[in-house]
């Protein structure tokens, strides 16, 4: 599983740097009103939102908020007869990086020409569907902090049908399932006693693209910090590895 972690280490690095105001409570609002819609609007019975909720409530979203997203994904919000679906995009940008675009959106003809804008700004372009996806793989991801014994962990993990788990720092751990399995694992790692800070959907790269030249580098997150400044896109994912020391001079 080496490298399974790369673009979520650097996602990491990069939200420290840009962390966008407003944008999660944008993107936590949206997915909790997608899971309310999808299945039944009880936070009880629907992992999704469940873990949607959660989020919101990690990112300071007052509850009265989310229980308006809850009521609008439940279709009880009067006046409120927006509707939002779910649309993966597809496009490579500089240095021949494939990058998958989440999106939710009202509006898909907008939404494609806002991506298609951003791709041709900063060197990439906007592609058909299924261009990239098949070098990904979604999985599902358990992220567990305050690891102190790593054969538990191994062991916890293997009796909930984990695939694999890797250490991104000291104590942190994040456990790899498939998708059905992914609200069984999370559960019992917890019933362990293991401290289980995030739970998500994510698509993991087949292989990766070594980005080593400073401008095609300041160009490439350039390019995904304009996809995620829009109001439509949930999450972007793509397969680049950047070394530490590049990043930070392009972030500086």
């Amino acid at each position: 599983m080496a490298g399974h972690s790369k673009w979520a280490n650097i996602k990491r690095q990069k939200a420290v740097v840009d962390a966008k105001r407003g944008k999660t409570f944008t993107q936590v609002s949206r997915a909790i009103i997608v899971a309310a819609r999808s299945g039944v609007p009880d936070p009880a019975l629907n992992f999704q939102l469940r873990t949607a909720i959660e989020k919101a409530k990690a990112a300071g979203i007052p509850n009265e908020n989310i229980e308006r997203a809850i009521a609008k994904g439940a279709g009880t919000f009067g006046g409120d007869n927006t509707s939002l679906e779910e649309i993966r995009y597809e496009g490579y940008g500089p240095s021949g990086v494939a990058i998958l675009i989440e999106a939710l959106t009202d509006n898909r003809n907008r939404t494609a020409a806002d991506l298609r804008a951003a791709f041709s700004k900063n060197g990439g372009n906007l592609g058909e569907a299924g261009c990239v996806s098949w070098m990904f793989e979604q999985k599902g991801v358990c992220v567990v902090e305050n690891v102190v014994d790593e054969e538990q962990l191994l062991e916890a993990s293997l009796e909930a049908d984990a695939e694999s788990y890797e250490m991104t720092s000291d104590e942190i751990a994040e456990v790899f399932t498939q998708v059905a399995n992914l609200e069984n694992l999370s559960q019992r790692l917890k019933a362990k006693g293991f401290q289980v800070t995030d739970v998500e959907l994510r698509w993991i790269p087949s292989n990766s693209v070594d980005v080593t030249e400073p401008d095609q580098a300041r160009s490439l997150i350039k390019l995904i910090d304009t996809l995620e400044g829009l109001d439509d896109v949930q999450n972007v994912t793509a397969n680049f590895d950047m070394n530490e020391q590049l990043m930070a001079a392009i972030m500086a």
